[in-house]
């Protein structure tokens, strides 16, 4: 599988669920909400993570972008990237978008994942 690194340096947030729907900022390169019955998460850059009483930071993400356009008909996508990460005790955030997917791990991880990656056959590629 072809990856890209994501130059980015991304926030994983956690809003309230009755927080105001989050609008990221003009020209906010990524941007992602997700809303359950609990709560709101955003994922961000660093620098348009939220702020407020109740918000969760989780900052310092890297995110590797699968190349796409995915068929929906894809399987074991998530399996073949995140089981190579698991074996070397990376730790990963999952996000999907109708075109492709992005496995995200914290910045002091990257490399060992990278070289896991690789090392499973995939393609890896600095953004």
């Amino acid at each position: 599988m072809d990856l890209r690194v994501l130059p980015e340096r991304l926030s994983v947030c956690r809003l309230p669920v009755a927080a105001p729907w989050p609008v990221p900022a003009p020209g906010t390169s990524f941007y992602s909400v997700t809303r359950t019955s609990d709560e709101i998460s955003v994922v961000c850059t660093d620098d348009a993570a939220p702020a407020g009483e109740h918000v969760r930071v989780e900052p310092d993400w890297r995110a590797l972008e699968v190349a796409g356009p995915m068929d929906f008909s894809m399987v074991g996508v998530m399996s073949e990237l995140t089981a190579p990460l698991a074996d070397v005790d990376v730790s990963v955030f999952v996000l999907s978008t109708y075109d492709t997917d992005y496995v995200l791990v914290h910045a002091a991880a990257l490399e060992r994942a990278i070289e896991a990656l690789r090392a499973a056959g995939h393609a890896v590629h600095a953004g």
